[in-house]
C-alpha cells in the first residue's frame, strides 16, 4: 500500500514540485528528502526526486530511482507521469508515450499529462494518436478555443482537410459574441481556416472566405496576397491587374509580383516590348527602384537587351554598387548575354576615360564609375562560366592602384588565388582584407573561413574569436558550438580531415548532427506555444520545415565527410583508430600519445578558466547562479578532442547514423547513393546496397565511380550467392542485370 502524506509534508511535497518547475534542483532536492526520511516508501516523492536528479544529469540514478518508485505504487499515475518524462527527456520517445498512456489510465481527468502525451505524438508525427489526445482534451474543455484550434491542426496534419475545416466552423458558429477586430487570435485561426479551403482546391469558397470573414484581418499584406493569388487562378484576370498593382505600390522591389501582374495582363512571352513597357512604367514611377530595371535583363534579348543591360550596369557603375555583379550572374547561363555583359563594361570604362569632369569626381570615391566597372570585370572573368584568372588578375590590380584600401578588391584579389590554387595566398590575401576593416564581421568570417582552407584551424579560431564573446568558458570554439555556426564547425572539421586528425575532424561532424537533433528537439517548445499565441499558419510551417530539416547542404557535406572517414577507418583500422591518419607505423603509437597528452593540457586549461571565472564572479549574483544547481556540468564534454570516437571499434555501424538521413532526405544525389553503396557491401548487406546502387545507376549510369561499384558488386556476390536465403537471390537475380 502507498504511503499516505501527513498535511504538513503534503505541502512540503508542493514545494518539491515548485522548486522542480523553478529550475531551483537543491533546495527541492533538500525537501524531498525531507520527506523521505519519514516516508521512505513515498513513491510520488521519490519520482519527483528522480526527476530533480535527471535534470541535474544523474540520468542512471534517476531511472533506477523511477523504477523503483513504481515498484512501491504501480498505482500513482505521477510515477508513470514522471517515468514517461524520463524517457522523453533521454529522446526514447515510444517508451515516453506508453508510460503517459499508462498514467492516463489511472488519472483519465489529467490535462497536464494528455498535453504532454499530446505534444510527444505531433512530435513522433504520430497524427491518429494525435487526432484522438486532442479530441479528448477538446471534450474535457470545449469553452478554449485553443483546444479546436489544436484539433484543427491535427486534423489538417493527418491529411484531414473537411474534417480540420468543419471543426473550425463548428467553433465559430458556437460563439455568441463578436470578436473584437483587434484579436490576434482569432485572425490567426481565419486565414488558417482560408489556407485549408484553398489547399483543398476550392480557390472559389477561398476567395470569398477571404472577402468576407477575413477582410478585417491584422495580416493585411497576406489577405492582399492571397487574394492576388485566388484571382489570377480563377481567371478573374481584370481584378487581379488591380490587385498585383496595388502590391506592387506597396513594394516595388517583390520580383513575384511583377511576374503575376504580367500573368494577369495575359501578355504573351516573346513580345518583349509590352512586357518591357510594364517594368518601365514602375522604373519611372518609382526611381529608385532596381527591380524594374534588373528584372527584364532575364527575357530581353538582342540589341534590346545590350540597351537596357548598358543602361542598368551605367546606373549601377555611377552608383557604385557592390553587389552588381552577383545581381547579374544568373544571366551568364545564357551565352550570348554573358559574351555581351564584359563588352559593356569595357564600353563604360572607355566613355569614362573621355570625361575629365568624371574622372576627377572618381578620385573621391573609388568604389564608384571606375573602380566599380574594374570590380565588376574582375569578378566576371573569376566566375566559373567566364573564366580567365589572368585578366581577372589584370582587373583587380588597376582595382587597387585607384585604392589600395578597398575591402572588396581585396577579398576579389583573394578568390582570384583560391581560383589558381595558391590557397595559402588566398588565405593571406584575404586577412589583409579583413585587417582593413576590423569592424566587420562578414570579412572576419571569410578571412577565417580561407585560414580553414589553408588548413590554419588554430588561427582561424582566434580570427573567429575576435567577434565571439569574451567570457565563454572554453574559448572561442565553445561559444561557435553554442551559437550553433555549422559553416565554422563543417570547414574546421574538413581542414582537420586533411590533417589527418580524425578525431577532431569526427568531434565536428557529430557536432553538427547533433545541432540538427536540437533543431527537432526544440520542436517541443512550439507545440504548446504556437496554439497558445494563436500563430498557427507558422507553426504548421514550422512542422513541414522540420520534416525537411535534414535536406539541408551543410548536414549532407558533414555527413558524407563522416561516412568517408569511417569507411577509412574500416578499411585502415591500424592507420585511423587514433588522432592521426598517417599509416599505422611506429609514428602512430607516438601520434597518440601526443594527442592525448595535448587533450590533457586542454581540458586542465579549461578547468582552470571556468576556476578563475567563478572566483571572479560577482558574490551578489553567487546565490541566483547556485540556484541553476550546476546545470554545466550536464554539459560537461568528457571527449573534447574525438579521441573515444576516433577509438570506436565499429566504425560501420557508426557511419550508419550519418548514412541514414542522407539516404532517406536525398535520394537524389548521386554521391549519398555511392557512400550508401559502400557502406552497405562492407556490412555484406547485399540487398541495401543494390538499392543503393540501382539508384545510382538511375541518376548517372555513366559515373566512373558508378562502374567500379557494379564491378565491386559482381565480385562481392558471386562467391556468396548460393549461401544466401532463397528470396535474397531471386530478387538479386532479377535486379542486377548489368
Amino acid at each position: 500500500m502507498p504511503q499516505v502524506l501527513s498535511t504538513r509534508e503534503g505541502n512540503l511535497f508542493r514545494t518539491v514540485i515548485k522548486h522542480y518547475e523553478d529550475k531551483q534542483y537543491k533546495r527541492g532536492l533538500k525537501a524531498a528528502e525531507q520527506i523521505l526520511k519519514k516516508n521512505p516508501k513515498h513513491g510520488d516523492t521519490m519520482s519527483m526526486k528522480a526527476l530533480i536528479m535527471n535534470a541535474q544529469g544523474k540520468t542512471e540514478d534517476a531511472f533506477a530511482l523511477a523504477k523503483e518508485a513504481l515498484t512501491v505504487d504501480m498505482k500513482s499515475h505521477i510515477c508513470w507521469h514522471v517515468y514517461g518524462i524520463l524517457y522523453r527527456t533521454n529522446k526514447n520517445y515510444d517508451e515516453a508515450i506508453k508510460a503517459y498512456k499508462f498514467a492516463l489510465k489511472l488519472e483519465p481527468e489529467s490535462l497536464q499529462i494528455q498535453r504532454d502525451l499530446a505534444n510527444l505524438q505531433v512530435q513522433v508525427r504520430d497524427y491518429d494518436g494525435y487526432v484522438q489526445s486532442r479530441f479528448v482534451m477538446l471534450k474535457a474543455r470545449p469553452q478554449i478555443r485553443q483546444n479546436w484550434t489544436a484539433l484543427a491542426v491535427a486534423y489538417h496534419l493527418e491529411g484531414n482537410l473537411e474534417q480540420a475545416e468543419t471543426t473550425l466552423t463548428t467553433y465559430e458558429k458556437s460563439i455568441t459574441a463578436t470578436p473584437s477586430k483587434t484579436d490576434l487570435e482569432n485572425s490567426e485561426a481565419i486565414l488558417y481556416k482560408n489556407s485549408i479551403i484553398a489547399e483543398r482546391g476550392d480557390i472559389e469558397r477561398a476567395l470569398d472566405h477571404l472577402e468576407t470573414a477575413a477582410k478585417n484581418s491584422l495580416d493585411r499584406l497576406a489577405v492582399i496576397e492571397l487574394r492576388a493569388t485566388y484571382l489570377a487562378q480563377l481567371g478573374k484576370n481584370e481584378e487581379a491587374v488591380k490587385a498585383y498593382r496595388a502590391l506592387l505600390d506597396r513594394n516595388p522591389e517583390h520580383p513575384d509580383y511583377y511576374r503575376g501582374l504580367l500573368g494577369a495582363l495575359e501578355i504573351p512571352q516573346d513580345d518583349q516590348t509590352a512586357l518591357k513597357a510594364v517594368y518601365d512604367e514602375y522604373a519611372e514611377q518609382f526611381p529608385r527602384c532596381d527591380a524594374a530595371r534588373r528584372l527584364p535583363l532575364d527575357f530581353l534579348t538582342g540589341d534590346a537587351f545590350r540597351t537596357a543591360a548598358k543602361s542598368y550596369l551605367s546606373l549601377m557603375f555611377d552608383k557604385g554598387v557592390p553587389s552588381t555583379f552577383a545581381n547579374l550572374k544568373h544571366l551568364y547561363s545564357d551565352p550570348l548575354k554573358k559574351d555581351i555583359m564584359p563588352v559593356l563594361a569595357e564600353e563604360y570604362l572607355s566613355e569614362r576615360k573621355t570625361s575629365a569632369e568624371v574622372k576627377d569626381q572618381s578620385k573621391a570615391d573609388s568604389s564608384k564609375g571606375e573602380g566599380a566597372a574594374l570590380y565588376f570585370l574582375a569578378q566576371h572573368y573569376n566566375y566559373h562560366l567566364s573564366r580567365d584568372l589572368t585578366k581577372a588578375t589584370d582587373y583587380v590590380e588597376r582595382a587597387l592602384e585607384l585604392d589600395n584600401t578597398n575591402v572588396d578588391f581585396h577579398m576579389t584579389k583573394a578568390r582570384i588565388y583560391k581560383h589558381q590554387g595558391d590557397i595559402r595566398k588566398a588565405s593571406l590575401a584575404m586577412d589583409h582584407a579583413r585587417s582593413l576593416d576590423t569592424r566587420d564581421r562578414y570579412i572576419n568570417s571569410k578571412a577565417a573561413k580561407y585560414q580553414l582552407r589553408n588548413d590554419e584551424n588554430e588561427k582561424a579560431l582566434e580570427t573567429m574569436g575576435l567577434f565571439t564573446r569574451a567570457d565563454t568558458v572554453g574559448g572561442p570554439l565553445a561559444d561557435l558550438m553554442d551559437m550553433q555556426c555549422i559553416w565554422f564547425l563543417t570547414e574546421d572539421g574538413e581542414a582537420w580531415q586533411r590533417r589527418g586528425n580524425i578525431g577532431f575532424a569526427l568531434k565536428r561532424y557529430h557536432t553538427i548532427f547533433n545541432i540538427f537533433d536540437v533543431w527537432q528537439e526544440d520542436q517541443f517548445d512550439f507545440h504548446s506555444f504556437s496554439l497558445r499565441k494563436g500563430q498557427i499558419r507558422a507553426y504548421v510551417d514550422m512542422i513541414r520545415w522540420e520534416d525537411r530539416v535534414r535536406e539541408h547542404p551543410f548536414y549532407f557535406r558533414a555527413a558524407l565527410n563522416a561516412v568517408k572517414l569511417y569507411l577509412l577507418m574500416h578499411d585502415k583500422p591500424h592507420a585511423s583508430n587514433g588522432v592521426n591518419g598517417a599509416d599505422g607505423q611506429k609514428g602512430d603509437a607516438a601520434e597518440k600519445k601526443k594527442a592525448a597528452k595535448k587533450a590533457k593540457k586542454e581540458a586542465q586549461k579549461a578547468e582552470r578558466e571556468a576556476a578563475e571565472k567563478a572566483s571572479k564572479q560577482d558574490p551578489n549574483k553567487a546565490s541566483s547562479s547556485k540556484t541553476k544547481d550546476n546545470e554545466d556540468a550536464k554539459k560537461k564534454d568528457d571527449d573534447p578532442n574525438g579521441l573515444k570516437l576516433a577509438a570506436t571499434s565499429t566504425p560501420l555501424e557508426d557511419a550508419m547514423k550519418f548514412l541514414g538521413p542522407v539516404l532517406e532526405f536525398n535520394p537524389k544525389n548521386i554521391d549519398g547513393q555511392i557512400a550508401g553503396f559502400d557502406v552497405y557491401i562492407r556490412r555484406k548487406k547485399y540487398l541495401p546496397a543494390l538499392k543503393c546502387l540501382r539508384a545510382a545507376l538511375a541518376l548517372d549510369k555513366d559515373h566512373a565511380r558508378v562502374r567500379e561499384q557494379v564491378q565491386q558488386f559482381r565480385s562481392a556476390i558471386d562467391p556468396v550467392l548460393g549461401s544466401l536465403p532463397p528470396q535474397v537471390q531471386e530478387i538479386i537475380k532479377s535486379e542486377f542485370t548489368s
